[in-house]
């Protein structure tokens, strides 16, 4: 199986068509299907690594402020409470608990998943980030997922490479800051050409500024872990640019060619009343 890093940003995506939702479409549409798809998401952010393990994940809708037609999105896909023992096996000794009843799909998976597999007939299976962990440890994370693409795991994983909720404008849809933009340049090159060194973008003078929380950016940590596993598969941009001046929207994919298909328009406006650094983007 391949794997994809995707830059998920406004949740409203999940009901957009834009060039960022129309790219996932694609990959969705390019990929073997799965037998199961594990999600690392930038929103199942706590102090321990879990894994859901829930025969039925219900649909969660961790934002704020927005229209009523996104809290009615519902994302029906079953789970694979079995995965959980294949993960906690490949990852060992590093512990990992069985989740089955205290989250679910949140919305870091479900407005991607929405468009890249919008029938939701495949299993999906969460596997939380550990806030306790440096970003070394989520690299090496990443790495020993690799055992499971073998086994017709698809490993997606979900943030943002810049996401500066508190620097964001509403009004830059489609743009980004210059500090925004250098760091997910050089975010790319490393993704790109060595990705083992993903972990060390830690020292880039703008990395407190795009990675004030690190919950969004740990998630291309995976990838980049699984990439320098794979030293016979080469990482590719998906999709990129930028949303709200602060936050990148690449997307990268590895063990793959995915066709690039035009899409029209960037990021959606969210209403006026939405506080960005209060919307849980």
């Amino acid at each position: 199986m391949p794997a994809a890093f995707i830059g998920h940003g406004n949740p409203m995506n999940a009901l957009e068509v834009n060039r960022y939702t129309t790219a996932w479409r694609a990959f969705g549409q390019a990929v073997p299907r799965p037998r199961a798809i594990l999600v690392v998401s930038a929103h199942w952010y706590i102090n321990a690594t879990a894994v859901t393990a829930m025969p039925r994940p219900r649909t969660i809708h961790d934002f704020y402020g927005f229209p009523p037609e996104l809290f009615q999105v519902q994302y029906p896909a079953p789970g694979l409470p079995e995965l959980a023992t294949e993960v906690s096996d490949v990852v060992h000794p590093t512990w990992v608990g069985a989740d089955v009843d205290s989250w679910g799909i949140d919305h870091g998976t479900w407005s991607v998943l929405a468009h890249a597999f919008p029938d939701a007939s495949i299993p999906v299976v969460q596997l939380s980030i550990n806030a306790d962990k440096p970003l070394d440890h989520h690299l090496e994370l990443g790495a020993k997922l690799a055992p499971l693409r073998d086994r017709g795991v698809l490993i997606v994983a979900s943030g943002n490479v810049v996401h500066n909720l508190s620097g964001m404008n509403w009004k830059l849809a489609d743009d980004g800051f210059d500090w925004a933009q250098r760091f997910d340049e050089e975010a790319k090159e490393r993704m790109l050409t060595d990705p083992t060194e993903f972990a060390t973008l830690d020292a880039h003078p703008d990395f407190r500024r795009a990675v004030p929380t690190p919950d969004h950016f740990i998630p291309a940590l995976y990838l980049a872990g699984l990439a320098g596993e794979a030293r016979s598969d080469s990482t590719d941009v998906l999709v990129d640019g930028y949303a709200y001046g602060s936050l990148s929207m690449t997307a990268y994919t590895l063990g793959m060619s995915c066709p690039h298909v035009a899409g029209v328009g960037g990021s959606s406006q969210p209403p006026a009343s939405v506080p960005p650094d209060g919307s849980n983007i």
